[in-house]
């Protein structure tokens, strides 16, 4: 059972957490530069590998996915949540990344985030799968909008073959939170996807 003040706290906190905008940040105060002058102005990780900074990028990598884990490791291995009102507490992250407050709600398109509110929930299970067969795919197929939804996919059967979503509102929760990210990805995703080798492009 979840208590309401439970879900209020968490839900809070999740995206308090999830809000902070690590890459914008760093890419401040490491290297001098807004990292949303970078590639496709998304305030990413992956702007900030684009901007240079190599180190400071694996560490926004870590900073995100683990922004997204901290607050759902609290509420459901900890605190012990379960049920149905346990659903907005999962989706906090990913909604505070992407309409954080301190970048006037223009954020990021939360894929970090959710890896880590799902590792969080699987102990490492989504993003481990996720992450294998995503680095293969995206060597053939952009844009890497489509990568992501490979990535989805993988992790919705995998989920399914380890019986992960035996919990009705874990599934629900997922699917929720991957149609918000295939509509932060809306633009890139409006076309087909072009399969290929790309190799280090």
């Amino acid at each position: 059972m979840v208590d309401f003040w439970q879900v209020v706290v968490g839900t809070a906190l999740g995206f308090f957490v999830g809000a902070i905008p690590f890459a914008v940040w760093l890419g401040k105060w490491v290297l001098g530069v807004d990292v949303r002058e970078y590639g496709d102005h998304n305030p990413g990780a992956t702007n900030v590998f684009r901007a240079g900074g190599k180190w400071i990028g694996v560490l926004v990598v870590f900073l995100e996915v683990g922004k997204g884990a901290l607050p759902v490791t609290l509420a459901y291995h900890l605190w012990g949540m379960r049920g149905w009102g346990l659903i907005p507490v999962l989706l906090s992250p990913v909604f505070g990344h992407h309409f954080s407050p301190f970048l006037g709600f223009r954020g990021g398109k939360a894929v970090a985030a959710t890896l880590g509110v799902w590792g969080a929930v699987t102990v490492g299970i989504i993003p481990l799968v996720g992450g294998i067969i995503t680095f293969f795919v995206r060597f053939f197929l952009r844009p890497d909008a489509w990568v992501v939804m490979v990535l989805f996919l993988s992790n919705l059967f995998a989920g399914q073959l380890l019986g992960i979503w035996r919990d009705g509102y874990l599934l629900i929760a997922f699917v929720l939170n991957w149609f918000f990210l295939a509509w932060t990805h809306r633009e890139e995703l409006w076309g087909l996807p072009q399969i290929g080798w790309r190799g280090k492009s």
